[in-house]
């Protein structure tokens, strides 16, 4: 059975983080090789949103499912427009103290491997250089007809190049970049095609619908073959291409903490259920002596 704290509502005063750093620090104390997973609750933060709320159910409506962006037209201009919009958010967006917290780890030698389910890149931006994404990265385009690879800066310069007046303020953003519009701004939106071959464009990401590539798998469940324990971090680990790795945990025997405001898939499987929100906690724990 999982250790769960807070195990209600705190009353009164008592801080409750001050505990949990304890809590945390005994985790950590007894197990020195992490493999580490982090989700949406770790960026959320640094200004980009998680798409699932506490009880693990979407904020807002699915993001554009694969079938659908290789499939219509409509979807990739419906895509490239609201990406066009929001990935300059994504761009300009800042680590917080949990990448510091994950960088100063690694540099500890005491990280097996950091697994994020996160497209943003923070990770690498903070300086973490042992990292899987698991589900790509926003910041980089590839050409599904022959394969060439392209950053996701150069072509924003080509899709504002193409599209004139699309462009203005964001009133609300996903993980994945992908920015709401008013209506009418899919209106004469153009696409870029690939400059190698004429092809189609998507992200570097896994949309829902794809497969994440095996060699990420791998790699992840070889980590935690020589790991001590499996740290959680800001993930509901409803999309089973995290969950499944609590799962390689459980079978390995390995004890498996969760830091993250609500409920997860994984609850059956915790030894230690931290349920406070992963910047504030690593703030203090990086202020606590």
């Amino acid at each position: 059975m999982a250790i769960s704290f807070p195990a209600a509502p705190p009353e009164g005063t008592h801080d409750v983080l001050d505990d949990a750093v304890t809590v945390l620090r005994d985790f950590l104390h007894a197990h020195r090789r992490l493999v580490v997973l982090t989700g949406a609750g770790c960026s959320t933060s640094s200004g980009i949103p998680a798409y699932r709320d506490e009880d693990g159910t979407w904020r807002q409506r699915r993001p554009v499912q694969y079938q659908d962006f290789v499939g219509s037209d409509a979807w990739r201009r419906r895509y490239w427009a609201r990406s066009m919009r929001g990935f300059p958010v994504m761009a300009g967006a800042r680590p917080n103290a949990v990448h510091a917290w994950l960088v100063d780890l690694e540099r500890q030698g005491r990280l097996e491997l950091l697994v994020t389910q996160n497209v943003d890149g923070l990770h690498q931006r903070a300086g973490s250089s042992e990292v899987v994404d698991l589900h790509g990265s926003i910041h980089g385009v590839r050409c599904l007809d022959c394969g060439a690879s392209t950053a996701r800066r150069d072509l924003q310069a080509r899709l504002e190049a193409l599209n004139p007046g699309h462009g203005g303020e964001v009133t609300e953003l996903r993980p994945d970049g992908d920015a709401e519009l008013p209506a009418g701004a899919l209106e004469d939106f153009r696409i870029p095609d690939c400059e190698a071959c004429g092809g189609m464009l998507k992200p570097d990401v896994v949309f829902f619908g794809e497969s994440v590539p095996r060699e990420r798998v791998d790699r992840t469940r070889a980590a935690l073959e020589q790991a001590d324990a499996l740290l959680v971090l800001g993930s509901s680990l409803m999309v089973f291409s995290g969950y499944r790795f609590c799962r390689d945990a459980a079978r390995l025997g390995l004890p498996m903490a969760s830091v993250t405001r609500g409920r997860t898939r994984a609850d059956d499987l915790l030894a230690l259920r931290l349920r406070v929100d992963c910047t504030e906690l690593f703030e203090r724990l990086a202020a606590v002596p």
